[in-house]
């Protein structure tokens, strides 16, 4: 099982293979947002890796991080816990005045994952 260290929260046993959004809120007790329910789209599930980010990008993580200028951040619904790592969650329903943390997100990687 990976272990999903969560900067200022612990250390975590997750499922091989668990979204990284997923795991955030449902082993991490994380109020993660995710707007777009994990599709994509909306970039509010985004996490700054301080160890063990993934080298692979999908094509839609990166489109979207690129069409709103964003850098050194990843989306948490397009990330596969596969392996260790070390994130700062730095988007979260606390403060962000939004009403909840958005849909439930899908098992799987939506849209499909292209690399």
């Amino acid at each position: 099982m990976p272990v999903l260290t969560v900067e200022g929260v612990g250390a975590f046993d997750v499922p091989l293979g668990k979204r990284l959004v997923l795991a955030l809120g449902e082993d991490a007790g994380v109020d993660q947002l995710h707007a777009c329910g994990g599709r994509a789209r909306c970039t509010t599930c985004r996490v700054e890796f301080v160890a063990g980010e993934p080298a692979q990008q999908t094509r839609a993580e990166a489109a979207v991080l690129a069409s709103k200028g964003l850098s050194g951040v990843r989306l948490s619904c397009q990330i596969l816990c596969d392996h260790d790592m070390t994130v700062r969650a730095i988007s979260r329903l606390e403060g962000s005045g939004r009403a909840d943390v958005g849909g439930k997100p899908e098992p799987f990687i939506e849209p499909p994952a292209e690399y």
